[in-house]
C-alpha cells in the first residue's frame, strides 16, 4: 500500500462570541457530513464533553440545523468520557443527550461505559469501533469527523500534559487516573485523533490564549497534548472567539 504523504491543512477562524463560534462550526460540520455520506453513505463523529460546544449542540437541535442534517446517516461516537454514569451531570454522553441527541432523530451512537469498570470499558469501547469500522486489530479507525476542545493547561479529550497516554501507539481506547482531575478517564488515544479526517477545536475565554498561541505554532516542538493533534492526511481546524484569539475581554 502506497503510504499516505503527511500533510497538515490548519485553518483558524475568530468570532466575536461563542454563537458566532457555533454557528461557522455547524456550516464546517454540515459541509463535512454532505461529503462523507455523498462518499461513503455514512458520517461518523466522535464528540466531547465540557462547556464549549453546548452553543453548537443547540444549534444544530434547532429546528432550521435539525432539519438540514441526514440524521439516520450519522453515526455518534465519544472522543473522551469521566467514569460516571450517564446520568450523571459529569457526563459527556449524557450531556449531548440533553443538549443535541434526544431533540433530533439521531439513532445510530456508541456512548463509553463510564458507569463500568474502566479497563473493560476501555476494551469494549475498542472492540465497539473495530466491529462499526470494520477494522482489524493492527488497523486504526478514521473517523470523518472529531469536535476537540482544549483545557487551559493544554489537555485535550482526556489527554493531559505529562500523561503516559502521550506515548500511547496500539491501542485505540485507555483508561486511565488523572491526578489532576482525581478521577478516572476514558479517552480515544492520539493515533485515533490523528487519523481522523477532520480534527475542529472549540475554544473561548482569554485564559486559553497563552496556550492557544503556543498551540497554534506548527513550528514549535510539541509538548502539549493539543498541540499533538496534527491529522496525518485530513483539516486542522480552530474555531475560536475573541477572547481567546486577542487574550482580551
Amino acid at each position: 500500500m502506497k503510504a499516505r504523504s503527511r500533510s497538515i491543512h490548519l485553518s483558524v477562524h475568530i468570532h466575536k462570541d461563542p454563537a458566532a463560534m457555533a454557528e461557522r462550526a455547524a456550516h464546517i460540520l454540515a459541509a463535512a457530513c454532505e461529503e462523507a455520506v455523498a462518499e461513503r453513505g455514512v458520517f461518523r463523529i466522535a464528540l466531547s464533553g465540557g462547556q464549549t460546544p453546548i452553543p453548537l449542540f443547540r444549534l444544530l437541535a434547532a429546528r432550521d440545523w435539525a432539519d438540514r442534517l441526514p440524521w439516520d446517516k450519522m453515526t455518534f461516537f465519544w472522543v473522551d468520557e469521566r467514569c460516571v454514569g450517564p446520568e450523571h451531570p459529569d457526563s459527556n454522553y449524557g450531556l449531548a443527550r440533553r443538549e443535541l441527541l434526544s431533540h433530533v432523530p439521531a439513532t445510530h451512537f456508541y456512548r463509553m461505559r463510564g458507569d463500568i469498570d474502566p479497563v473493560e470499558a476501555a476494551v469494549k469501547y475498542e472492540q465497539q469501533i473495530r466491529q462499526d469500522f470494520n477494522i482489524g486489530p493492527n488497523d486504526l479507525p478514521r473517523f470523518d469527523f472529531m469536535i476537540l476542545g482544549m483545557g487551559d493547561d493544554g489537555h485535550t479529550g482526556s489527554i493531559f500534559p505529562n500523561s503516559p497516554a502521550l506515548a500511547e501507539r496500539k491501542r485505540l481506547v485507555i483508561d486511565q487516573y488523572v491526578p489532576e482531575r482525581k478521577a478516572d478517564r476514558l479517552t480515544l488515544t492520539l493515533p485515533v485523533i490523528n487519523n481522523s479526517r477532520c480534527c475542529m477545536f472549540l475554544v473561548t475565554g482569554k485564559e486559553k490564549h497563552q496556550v492557544l498561541s503556543q498551540v497554534l505554532d506548527l513550528l514549535a516542538e510539541p509538548t502539549l497534548p493539543a498541540q499533538m493533534v496534527r491529522p496525518g492526511v485530513g483539516d486542522l481546524i480552530w474555531v475560536v472567539d475573541e477572547a481567546a484569539a486577542t487574550g482580551q475581554d
